[in-house]
């Protein structure tokens, strides 16, 4: 059993998992759009992202532009990213953090020589994390 995000975006997916395959060296493995699909979709929305995949290490990160009548604000989750020293995890917090909205500021925890949360500019939340110093 795998159990993988799936990220919903309002028409900003494929700009968003490029940044995403840039920032965290992922690797996309597709974008679908709505176009030639055997739905009923209005014309100004066949070129968005009906399936996004890319790979991160081991891990799957998908997404799709959710049509605009079904779009909703993500909530209630975060996607979390734990790396393997200070210096990433504040490389990545700032990436995220550019546009975006920073909900805690990164920084040592009782748990963590690095741990922040963030909402991208896309309006997804983040966790980043490193536990000890490599």
């Amino acid at each position: 059993m795998q159990i993988n995000a799936y990220l919903h975006f309002n028409g900003n997916c494929e700009e968003a998992f490029k940044f995403y395959e840039t920032l965290i060296g992922g690797k996309i493995g597709g974008l679908m759009t709505y176009d030639g699909a055997p739905m009923d979709t209005p014309a100004h929305w066949r070129s968005k992202i009906m399936h996004a995949s890319m790979t991160v290490g081991n891990a799957l990160l998908m997404g799709a532009d959710s049509m605009p009548h079904h779009y909703q604000p993500p909530a209630g989750f975060s996607v979390s990213i734990s790396v393997d020293s200070a210096a990433e995890a504040e490389r990545i917090f700032a990436g995220l953090a550019e546009g975006g909205n920073v909900t805690m500021p990164l920084q040592q925890t009782f748990w963590a020589i690095r741990f922040g949360m963030v909402t991208d500019r896309f309006g997804i939340p983040w966790m980043i994390n490193c536990e000890t110093a490599h």
